[in-house]
C-alpha cells in the first residue's frame, strides 16, 4: 500500500447520494481556487468505470472567501456542471463532521448557499431560488417555459443548470436511454439540459427518472429533484413539498420562501489515493 502514499498522488473520497455517485477531492489548505487540479482530461479520466474510479459527478472541495468552504463541479464527459445537489449534502456532511457543526456556509458557481442537519441527521441543502426566465434557463429563444415548444410538452427549470422535466402517465415506460441524449442536445438548450421524466403517485409524492447532461442515465439527481418539484407545483400537480422516488432510493424537495431545499441519503464508501503517475498521464 506504499503506492497510495506516493508523493504527488491525489487523495479522494468515493460518495453516494441515492445511488448518485462522485469521486470527492478536498483541496482545503491551498488558498481560493476555481478548479486548479482538475483538467477536463483528467476528470475523463477518473470518471472511466473501467480504468479510472467512475463518478456521476466530481466535486472538488476548496476554500472560499466569506463561506465554510466552495465547491466545484465536473461530469464524467470532463465538462463542468453549475450544480450539484447531492454531491453537496455529501460534502456538506463531511465537511460539518470535520468541523464539529451542525450547519455550513458553501459557494458554488451559483453563488452562496447553505446546508444543515436535521434532527433526524438528514442532510438538507437550500439549492437557491429556481431560473424561471428563458434567458437564465438559459434556452436559446424566448418562449413560455412552462410549455415549450417540444414533444411531450416539458418544463424547463434553471437550478444552477438547465433542466427539462416531462410529465407522463409512467416514468418507468420511458425509454430513456433513446430519448434523453435527443433532448439533451435539442437547439432550444444552448447549453444542452438535463432531462427528467416524472410521473404523478399522489399530492406529495412522485415517480422521476433523469438523463444527466454530460453523464447520462444516473440513479438519482439532486438538481433535476429540485427542478422537477418545482416544475410541478407551477403546473398545479402538487403542493410545495414532495417525496421523488428515484431509481437509487428517495428523495424530497421542500420549496420555501428562502429557496428549494433538498434532503436524502448520503455515504462515505471509502478513500483511496490516485497514483502520481495517472494523474500526470492524464492531465
Amino acid at each position: 500500500m506504499k503506492d497510495n502514499a506516493a508523493p504527488g498522488g491525489l487523495p479522494f473520497m468515493k460518495m453516494h447520494g441515492a445511488g448518485n455517485d462522485f469521486v470527492v477531492i478536498d483541496l482545503r489548505g491551498r488558498g481560493p481556487v476555481t478548479g486548479a487540479v482538475m483538467t477536463p482530461g483528467l476528470a475523463r479520466a477518473i470518471g472511466d468505470r473501467n480504468r479510472g474510479v467512475g463518478f456521476d459527478q466530481l466535486a472538488e472541495i476548496t476554500d472560499a472567501d466569506g463561506a465554510d468552504f466552495g465547491l466545484v463541479f465536473w461530469n464524467s464527459d470532463g465538462t463542468q456542471a453549475g450544480a450539484c445537489g447531492n454531491a453537496t449534502r455529501c460534502v456538506a456532511d463531511h465537511v460539518m463532521r470535520g468541523l464539529g457543526v451542525e450547519q455550513v456556509s458553501l459557494v458554488t458557481a451559483r453563488g452562496g448557499l447553505r446546508a444543515e442537519r436535521a434532527a433526524d441527521g438528514r442532510i438538507w441543502v437550500n439549492m437557491g431560488h429556481p431560473q424561471l426566465d428563458w434567458a437564465s434557463i438559459p434556452l436559446s429563444q424566448e418562449v413560455d417555459h412552462l410549455h415549450l415548444p417540444l414533444a411531450g410538452d416539458p418544463v424547463a427549470v434553471g437550478m444552477g443548470n438547465p433542466h427539462c422535466v416531462h410529465f407522463v402517465p409512467d416514468a418507468e415506460a420511458v425509454d430513456l436511454a433513446i430519448l434523453g441524449p435527443q433532448i439533451e442536445h435539442a437547439p432550444l438548450f444552448p447549453q444542452r439540459t438535463n432531462v427528467e421524466f416524472a410521473s404523478l403517485i399522489s399530492p406529495c409524492r412522485m415517480r422521476m427518472r433523469v438523463w444527466e447532461r454530460g453523464t447520462g442515465i444516473t440513479l438519482a439527481c439532486g438538481s433535476g429533484a429540485c427542478a422537477t418539484a418545482v416544475a410541478a407545483h407551477l403546473r398545479g400537480m402538487i403542493g410545495p413539498r414532495v417525496a421523488l422516488e428515484v431509481d437509487g432510493g428517495e428523495l424530497e424537495v421542500d420549496w420555501r420562501d428562502d429557496g428549494v431545499w433538498l434532503t436524502g441519503p448520503v455515504a462515505r464508501v471509502f478513500d483511496g489515493v490516485l497514483s502520481a503517475d495517472y494523474v500526470a498521464a492524464h492531465r
